[in-house]
């Protein structure tokens, strides 16, 4: 299992996220591991090689230079009983003699000149190609298998060496052996050639690489790059002419299909968006004709209503109650369409009344209304030192204060604490109606602002609530280019609206 440090530290390294950073390191591992692979295999071959070729040596002296040794008498300081035969031997052969496994002689050819004037057919002293060697060395001496093949070793102060033993004419076992630091230093010497070489050819390929990487790979930057148009594109709303295309390339490769499939797509969400906007003029259209046409049919109703209740003869007590609820519906009815019109103005886009509008104002005012309105409610007003003017349509803001704290004063119970403060923040005027309330239920809430959504499922209509107030307070703000958000918990409900101020010139 991978620890937590394991993983801390797999984290912190740097992985590439792109596709093409992804597809040069991917051809740069795997050229590293093939470069790997070659030098790992060809500097063991040629080990390998040099190694057998060290054998054929071995096997080509016969040992002539440890034969040599055999009766090579060392007992008297600076004597000689026998030279050492040093023809046709490399310089650092090592040559030694073991009776019952302890050392008695042993050099190494040093190839000065007496080891020259022996080749030469002289006999001189020859002394110095003596070596003297530690318990160490002497121990791996004999262990060596006798008549065995060679075997590579390591000799304090001499270095490696390629050593064969066999056994002597006298019964002892005499030990031939040739250095390995010529093998070494060509192993490395191949080493450092090949990996400057592998550097320059990794190197190269990665440029080479990541240019045709690039280049293969430019259509899906096209594709790339026409989703990101489309993304900044109001698609949300209003009419979007969806003319974005890619160019498509050749389908027969992956980034063609891919610009293909996303030119398809593009054209279905062009005409889905065609057909939605066609829904929305329909509807928009419809709302505000039926709303228009109705307003005529509902104060006809409202004044006759009104006639029959002025009449100046008595009226059954039965007649005059069903009169009373035929005004009050018809006032309600006529609140509703005046709402409908408002939504439909403002879904066409038509254009405010725009002025500077004095938030400090609107606020006083709606805080009075709503105390006259909810006498049984715990009215606050919170207002910043300095007035709060920002640019607007001073009609419709007044209505947003007035649809917040109607609902503020509809859905909460008798004796519930409301606060209207407004003030400043973040270069915006912040409007705030916080109660004490319930608090409006968590399936609910996000949908807050949409068209006839009530907050409490079970409220009936002799509330006189619309369900529309929340959606005009959201149109109205949304056509001020602000925003107005709901943070709702039980004994806590707060709707904040957020206006762009004012500027100093007197302009939004």
């Amino acid at each position: 299992m991978i620890g937590p440090a394991a993983r801390r530290a797999t984290a912190r390294l740097p992985v590439p996220r792109t596709l093409r950073a992804r597809l040069v390191t991917g051809l740069l591992a795997l050229l590293l591991l093939t470069c790997g692979g070659v030098a790992l295999a060809t500097t063991e071959a040629l080990r390998h090689f040099l190694v057998d070729r060290l054998d054929q040596q071995l096997s080509d002296t016969s040992g002539r230079y440890a034969a040599s040794l055999e009766h090579r008498d060392t007992r008297v300081p600076g004597t000689t009983g026998s030279r050492s035969d040093t023809r046709a031997q490399a310089p650092g052969t090592l040559g030694a003699r073991l009776l019952n496994g302890r050392v008695t002689n042993a050099g190494v050819v040093d190839g000065d000149a007496d080891d020259a004037g022996v080749a030469a057919g002289d006999t001189p002293a020859d002394t110095d190609d003596q070596v003297q060697l530690t318990a160490a060395d002497q121990r791996a001496l004999a262990a060596l298998p006798v008549g065995g093949a060679a075997r590579s070793i390591r000799l304090s102060g001499l270095g490696g060496y390629r050593v064969r033993a066999f056994t002597g004419q006298d019964g002892d076992v005499l030990v031939t052996g040739l250095p390995l630091r010529p093998l070494e230093a060509t192993t490395h010497q191949l080493v450092t050639v090949e990996m400057v070489v592998f550097a320059i050819a990794l190197a190269t390929a990665t440029a080479v690489g990541a240019f045709w990487i690039r280049l293969s790979l430019r259509p899906l930057d096209r594709v790339v790059a026409a989703a990101e148009r489309v993304g900044c594109l109001p698609l949300a709303s209003g009419e979007v002419e969806l003319t974005i295309r890619v160019r498509e390339d050749d389908i027969r490769t992956e980034v063609g299909r891919v610009g293909a499939a996303v030119n398809r797509m593009l054209g279905h969400v062009e005409d889905a968006l065609a057909q939605r906007q066609a829904v929305e003029e329909r509807l928009r259209a419809f709302a505000a004709d039926a709303s228009h046409e109705l307003r005529t049919p509902v104060a006809t109703v409202r004044g006759h209503a009104e006639l029959a209740l002025r009449h100046p003869g008595p009226i059954a007590e039965p007649v005059r109650h069903s009169l009373a609820r035929i005004d009050s519906e018809s006032r309600r009815m006529g609140a509703i369409v005046e709402d409908l019109l408002l939504l439909a103005r403002l879904d066409a886009g038509r254009p405010l009344a725009l002025g500077s509008v004095d938030l400090t104002r609107l606020a006083l005012d709606g805080a009075d209304d709503a105390r006259a309105a909810g006498p049984r409610h715990h009215w606050r007003l919170e207002l910043s030192e300095e007035p709060v003017v920002v640019p607007g349509d001073g009609d419709r803001l007044r209505q947003v204060v007035a649809n917040l704290l109607a609902n503020a004063r509809t859905h909460t119970p008798d004796g519930t604490e409301v606060t209207l403060a407004l003030g400043r923040g973040g270069g915006q005027a912040l409007l705030t109606v916080t109660d004490t309330g319930p608090g409006i239920d968590a399936e609910i809430a996000p949908r807050i602002f949409e068209r006839f959504v009530r907050g409490d499922r079970a409220r009936s209509r002799t509330h006189g609530s619309t369900g529309l107030g929340l959606a005009i307070v959201h149109a109205v703000v949304a056509a001020h280019s602000g925003t107005v958000t709901l943070s709702s918990r039980p004994g806590h409900t707060a709707f904040t609206v957020a206006l762009p101020l004012e500027s100093p010139a007197g302009t939004a």
